[in-house]
């Protein structure tokens, strides 16, 4: 068994190096599993028949052996980077952690089913993006779930709209008007799911009502022209890896308004440096537009790529600053982060989105024509681009009429 440790350790700390982690954290790492590996051995477990159960009571012993040795509780995030490194060890011991939930009765077994045959409809009928499948299958699966432990599998035969009441009114408390429209609209697709292959007799979709929301009800978030140059000069006086990375993105938000997606996307094939061009294949139509590289861009990406950018295989342009080296997938987080390191606080959202909504009141405010403004901007219709036009407000201010009676009040 000791033997079979040491190997497992082994190709823990191999994997760790070829992921190019730090070596403090390889060591860590190591010492973390060789303490778990340790552990298993004294109560005479199989490290491939571990189980999530016995991970906790690890975690236990790991506590009390804590306050024996240092005479106090570890702080409320101790055990996260152990689990961390449990888990990766585990991975190469089983193959597969954390495991499958286990289907422990023939309700498990039916929403499972229910569930497989909702997701392969989702792909391969409607062929709907990997993230719209992510959020219709996590509402199957919670409205499932919440059914059928408050009646069973077979109360689906009798589900009534009282049913879809409750549930919506489950999931209501700490939802804005948005997001709750947005259960409504999930919760449609299971339930006609279950109506079109047979396993509820009523089509209760038309019965199934989220908030009223309007047309261009609310005014986008956005930036000033000055709050964005402020957020570039600081994060440029930023030369670390990670700076020169945000700097590089911040550029290509605040340059073509480029949604998150498009540039977590963005792969270093599509800079075409000899014809100084950017190629980007737009989130929502998944159609491709070509971008002249600016100069300030092409520099950023420049920096980048030759100071910053770890040596990885990966093909993105943008990959997380610390191992595991991998694409990155969202930005909200450093928008947020050199935003507040600018002393920037806009009104609203605080994503990447508002230096989308920046660009587009840049082009408007340059009598940019609305459709040129929804090209650049990668929209399918210009009823996408009409939101924007909200935003500006000096411009409506000049074409407004006069309030009847105001001259009298003046």
């Amino acid at each position: 068994m000791l033997k079979l440790h040491d190997e497992l350790i082994t190709e823990l700390s191999n994997s760790l190096t070829t992921q190019n982690y730090n070596p403090v954290v390889v060591a860590n790492h190591r010492l973390y599993a060789r303490a778990f590996l340790d552990y298993l051995a004294e109560c005479d477990i199989q490290v491939e028949t571990v189980t999530p159960q016995q991970v906790d009571q690890y975690f236990g012993y790991a506590v009390q052996d804590f306050e024996i040795q240092y005479g106090r509780p570890p702080s409320a995030r101790w055990h996260m980077l152990p689990r961390t490194a449990i888990a990766k060890l585990l991975r190469l011991a089983q193959g597969n952690w954390p495991p499958d939930a286990e289907m422990i009765g023939p309700d498990d077994e039916h929403r499972h089913e229910i569930c497989r045959e909702y997701e392969a409809w989702l792909r391969e009928e409607r062929g709907l993006a990997s993230a719209s499948i992510a959020a219709l299958m996590w509402e199957a699966r919670n409205f499932l779930r919440w059914q059928f432990d408050r009646a069973g599998a077979a109360s689906l035969e009798t589900l009534s709209i009282v049913d879809i009441d409750l549930y919506m009114d489950m999931r209501a408390p700490g939802l804005r008007r948005k997001s709750l429209a947005d259960v409504a609209e999930r919760l449609r697709s299971v339930v006609r799911h279950l109506h079109r292959t047979g396993r509820i007799p009523t089509d209760l979709t038309p019965h199934i009502i989220g908030p009223m929301l309007y047309a261009y009800e609310d005014v986008p978030s956005t930036l000033e022209r000055s709050q964005i140059a402020a957020v570039l000069a600081t994060t440029q006086e930023d030369r670390s890896p990670r700076g020169l990375r945000d700097y590089a993105i911040l550029q290509l938000l605040a340059t073509y308004g480029l949604r998150e997606g498009e540039i977590c996307r963005l792969r270093l094939d599509d800079v075409d440096w000899r014809a100084e061009s950017l190629r980007i294949c737009h989130t929502k139509t998944n159609a491709y537009s070509y971008m002249p590289l600016m100069v300030t861009v092409g520099e950023a990406l420049l920096d980048y790529l030759r100071l910053g950018r770890p040596q990885v295989e990966v093909r993105e342009i943008f990959v997380r600053s610390c191992a595991p080296y991998i694409a990155m997938t969202n930005l909200y987080g450093m928008i947020r982060g050199r935003l507040a390191a600018a002393g920037v606080v806009p009104a609203g959202k605080r994503g990447p989105h508002v230096f989308r909504h920046a660009r587009a009141v840049e082009m408007l405010r340059a009598s940019v024509p609305q459709k040129i403004i929804g090209d650049v901007l990668g929209h399918r219709s210009t009823e996408s681009t009409n939101t924007y036009l909200k935003l500006a407000t000096d411009d409506l201010r000049a074409v407004a009429l006069e309030v009847p009676g105001m001259e009298v009040l003046s």
